[in-house]
């Protein structure tokens, strides 16, 4: 084993520490190499698999819009509606999954009583959505 100038240091004694540049150009190196190579070897196959969802889908419900007019008169979306028929058409509705929304719109100068039967005969029938309709103030 031959020594050289270079494993020398000052003093004339032999080094004892790693020269680090040449391992930090491999690893870089290796890193390199494998930043290049690890796509390539990538076998996967290609699927297009359904996709799911674990929520429920929401379905809208329907909106039945009733308007009683000042002389207590109802309509059932714009069509009249005689006072016998109202009741078998709220059961008919009450019956549908999801239940609807009544759109209720009364005039002015109605009388209480009939919004109050009508209230009560979609309460009676299991309605429960009902939002009352009304007309901005005007200044």
């Amino acid at each position: 084993m031959s020594f050289q100038a270079s494993d020398f240091d000052d003093d004339g004694e032999v080094m004892s520490e790693i020269n680090m540049t040449p391992l930090v150009d491999v690893m870089l190196v290796l890193l390199i190499i494998f930043i290049i190579t690890v796509p390539v070897i990538n076998h996967a196959v290609k699927l297009d698999l359904p996709k799911a969802s674990s929520q429920k889908e929401e379905i809208k419900p329907t909106k039945i819009s009733l308007v009683i007019d000042a002389g207590g008169s109802v309509s059932w979306n714009g069509d009249g509606v005689p006072t016998g028929e109202l009741e078998s058409r709220l059961q008919a509705s009450a019956a549908l999954q999801p239940q609807p929304e009544i759109h209720l719109q009364v005039d002015k100068h109605a009388e209480y009583d009939h919004v109050a039967q009508l209230l009560s005969t979609a309460s009676r029938h299991g309605l429960s959505k009902i939002a009352f309709v009304t007309e901005p103030a005007r200044n």
